[in-house]
C-alpha cells in the first residue's frame, strides 16, 4: 500500500512543529510519575501490604518495600531489551509508525491514568502498571525518534534534536510545578497527602494523551507496506534476524553507539543518584531536591537550544565532547562541595541542565546519520536499548565505591570514567566515513 495518488506532500516544516510535541508529551511521564512520585508513593503501599517479616511478594520471591520500586523499574528494562527491537522491526517492515506512535502512546497514558486507583495495599498493581507504562513508554519513544531523519534534512537534524529536547523539559517542569504546588497545598484543597499524589499521577496520564494528538495529526507515514510473510510479529523477528546480521557492516554506527552507551551511562547514572548525594552526603532536605530537579528541567530548555546553535557551528561530534568534558568538570565540583550548603547544589544545577539536553540531544540527531535509510526504527531501537538496558553499569559502580570507601563523594566522581572512556570511543568514530557507509547524504557540518 502507498499513499493515495494525489495526495499533497507532507509539510515539512509543519510535521517538525508536530513531532516537538511528542516530547512535550511524554515528559510528563518521567518527569511526573518516574523521577518524582510514584517511587516514594509505591514504596508507601508497598509498606502498608508487608507481612510480619518486613517484606512482600515480588514475582517468585520476595523483597522489602524499599526495594520493590527499583525492582519494579529493572524488570521493565529488561522486558523492554527483548520488545523495542521487535517493535522497531514492525515500524520499519509495516510502515505504519504513525499507527504504533498511537498503540503504544495510548497504551502508556491510560496505564498511567489508572494509578489514580492505587491506594491502601494496593502495591502489585502499582508495579504492573509501572511496568506497562514504561515497555509501552520506551516503545513509543523508538518510533517517535524514527521519524527524526524523515522530517528533517541532514543539516537540519541537530537543530531539530534539540527543539524537541528542549520542549520535552519545558512540558516537564510545567506539569511538575503545577503537581508540586497541588502536593505541598494539599491540605488547602482539601486533600489528602495521597489524594495529591494519586491526582498527580492521574494528571501525567492526561497530558501525555492529550498532547499525543497533535503529532498524530501531522506527522505521516512514508513508504510502501512490505508484503506480509505470516504474521506481523513474526515478520518483525525475521527482519530483526536480518537486521543484527547487517549491523556488523557498519563498524563505525556500532563504536559510536559503544560509545553512547557508556557515556550515557554516566549520566543516566548523575541523574539517578544526584538526590541520595544531596540528602545523604550534603545533609539537605527533599525541598533542596525537589527544586534542583526543576531547576534541571528549566536550564536544560536553554542548554538542549544552546547546544543545538553550537553544532550548527562547531558540529555535533565536536559539540558532544565538550559537553563530556563539561559533565566531568561538574563531578569534580561536587566532589568538593561543602556540606550543609545549598548555593553550591544550584549552582550545580544548573551547570548539569546546561549540558544535559544537548548532549541527549545532539546524540540521537548525529546516530540518526549513521543509519541506513527505511530501518530508522530498527536501529533506534537498539540506541533506545543502549540508553535503558545497560543502566545498571553506572549505579552498580556508584554503589560498589560507596562499599568501599562510605563516602557519596567517591561514589559520584568515579562516574567521571564513563564520560572519559565514551568521549574517547567517540573521538574515534571518523563521523563522515560512517554516513557515506549507510550511503546517507553528507551534511554541511558533522
Amino acid at each position: 500500500m502507498t499513499q493515495p495518488t494525489g495526495e499533497r506532500a507532507p509539510d515539512r516544516k509543519r510535521e517538525q512543529r508536530g513531532w516537538y510535541v511528542y516530547d512535550w508529551a511524554n515528559s510528563a511521564f518521567s518527569t511526573t510519575v518516574v523521577t518524582t512520585f510514584l517511587g516514594p508513593y509505591l514504596t508507601t503501599l508497598a509498606e502498608n501490604a508487608a507481612g510480619p517479616d518486613g517484606r512482600v511478594s515480588f514475582l517468585v520471591g520476595e523483597v522489602t518495600p524499599g526495594q520493590y520500586f527499583g525492582y519494579v523499574l529493572s524488570l521493565s528494562v529488561v522486558m523492554q531489551v527483548v520488545l523495542l527491537p521487535v517493535v522497531g522491526a514492525i515500524a520499519d517492515h509495516t510502515h505504519r509508525k504513525k499507527e504504533l506512535l498511537a498503540l503504544f502512546a495510548y497504551i502508556g497514558a491510560f496505564a498511567t491514568m489508572l494509578m489514580v486507583f492505587l491506594q491502601g495495599d494496593r502495591y502489585a498493581l502499582g508495579g504492573l502498571l509501572l511496568v506497562v507504562a514504561n515497555l509501552a513508554f520506551g516503545a513509543s519513544v523508538v518510533v517517535y525518534n524514527s521519524f527524526l531523519p524523515q522530517i528533517s534534512t541532514p543539516d537540519e537534524r541537530d537543530a531539530v534534536s534539540s527543539r524537541g529536547w528542549a520542549l520535552g523539559y519545558a512540558g516537564g517542569a510545567l506539569l511538575l510545578s503545577a503537581n508540586l504546588v497541588l502536593f505541598l497545598g494539599h491540605a488547602s484543597f482539601g486533600l489528602t497527602e495521597g489524594q495529591a499524589v494519586r491526582v498527580s499521577l492521574l494528571s501525567a496520564g492526561v497530558w501525555w494523551a492529550a498532547f499525543t494528538l497533535v503529532p498524530l495529526r501531522r506527522l505521516h507515514n512514508r513508504g510502501v507496506v512490505a508484503a506480509r510473510d505470516g504474521s506481523v510479529v513474526g515478520s518483525g523477528f525475521r527482519q530483526l534476524g536480518r537486521t543484527l546480521s547487517e549491523m556488523r557492516r557498519y563498524p563505525r554506527t556500532l563504536l559510536f553507539l559503544l560509545a553512547y552507551l557508556i557515556y550515557n551511562d554516566g549520566i543516566q547514572t548523575v541523574i539517578a543518584t544526584a538526590g541520595i548525594f544531596i540528602e545523604k552526603e550534603l545533609g539537605l532536605g527533599t525541598g533542596v531536591t525537589v527544586a534542583v530537579v526543576l531547576l534541571v528541567q528549566v536550564v536544560a530548555f536553554a542548554g538542549a537550544l544552546l547546544l543545538g546553535r553550537l553544532a550548527a557551528r562547531f558540529g555535533s561530534k565536536k559539540v558532544i565532547l565538550g559537553s563530556l568534558v563539561g559533565w566531568s568538570a561538574i563531578l569534580v565540583y561536587a566532589f568538593g562541595m561543602p556540606a550543609g550548603a545549598a548555593g553550591p547544589v544550584f549552582v550545580l544545577a544548573a551547570a548539569i541542565g546546561l549540558v544535559l539536553g544537548g548532549s541527549q540531544a545532539l546524540s540521537r540527531s548525529l546516530f540518526s546519520q549513521l543509519i541506513p535509510r527505511d530501518r530508522e526504527a530498527e536501529y533506534f531501537s537498539f540506541y533506545e536499548i543502549s540508553e535503558r538496558g545497560t543502566s545498571w553499569l553506572g549505579t552498580a559502580s556508584f554503589s560498589l565505591m560507596y562499599g568501599i570507601t562510605g563516602s557519596y563523594r567517591s561514589s559520584i566522581v568515579v562516574l567521571v570514567v564513563f564520560f572519559v572512556v565514551g568521549g574517547g570511543l567517540l573521538a574515534l568514530v571518523r563521523v563522515r566515513a560512517a554516513i557515506d557507509d549507510v550511503g546517507n547524504p553528507q551534511p554541511r557540518i558533522v
